[in-house]
């Protein structure tokens, strides 16, 4: 999109925004956007999703089709050693429905992920099969958590398990010493959004911000919502 328009959607009110998903919805069909209301009635932002280096672009494109599955809307991606690179053929579009942030190749991203986190109220859950952990089922679910992974040789940095709140492990009674990065995230997300959802927690979304992803979901389903957009803005007489 035009960065003006850009700006001028972060200055528009709450009526004006639901005049431009009205008028975005005409170009929709009424199948994806009963599809789009039922997604953001199980969207959340309860738990959130943190990923450290993640070398390989498949395993990262499998963990954000996982996140979009189990209905977790962050993402955040800290990239100190490796570019976070994802495999359209893995993916198959699901990234433009998540929101995606990311902490670039700069000196202690990993501290200014995990603060900025906390600072939003969230609970720091680092896993590991290397230290005396909670075990999955037992993981306290009584304030939001972010849920830290790291990459595929070396697990976490030593500063993400150190700023930690807790550790995390998934039980395993075999040889091998751990998961796929891919399946270590949706077995810990499968068990604690089942959890999640059956508790009496408020982990869905707020209103307004179900209206600002029904938005950003109505423009990525549209090919040409930029084009919509400029007529819209005539409308308005902009």
């Amino acid at each position: 999109m035009r960065e003006s328009a850009v700006d001028q959607i972060a200055a528009m009110d709450s009526d004006q925004i639901d005049a431009l998903i009205d008028y975005l919805g005409n170009c929709l069909t009424s199948e994806r956007k009963a599809k789009i209301e039922t997604v953001l009635t199980h969207r959340t932002r309860y738990v959130t999703v943190v990923l450290e280096d993640i070398h390989t672009s498949q395993n990262a494109g499998a963990v954000l089709r996982n996140c979009d599955i189990f209905g977790i809307q962050d993402v955040h991606i800290i990239e100190q050693t490796s570019n976070f690179k994802v495999n359209l053929n893995v993916t198959r579009g699901c990234q433009k429905w998540l929101t995606i942030h990311r902490y670039r190749k700069q000196r202690g991203n990993t501290r200014d992920c995990i603060n900025a986190l906390r600072t939003k109220g969230y609970c720091i859950i680092a896993t590991t099969p290397h230290t005396k952990a909670c075990e999955l089922p037992a993981l306290p679910l009584d304030r939001p958590i972010a849920i830290l992974f790291g990459n595929e040789l070396d697990g976490l940095s030593s500063i993400a398990l150190d700023q930690a709140d807790h550790h995390l492990k998934i039980p395993m009674y075999g040889f091998s010493e751990s998961f796929n990065i891919s399946v270590s995230t949706a077995l810990c997300l499968q068990s604690i959004c089942d959890r999640l959802r059956q508790s009496p927690h408020t982990w869905q979304l707020t209103l307004k911000e179900q209206k600002a992803l029904r938005l950003k979901w109505y423009r990525g389903s549209c090919k040409n919502f930029e084009q919509l957009e400029v007529g819209f803005w005539k409308t308005l007489g902009v």
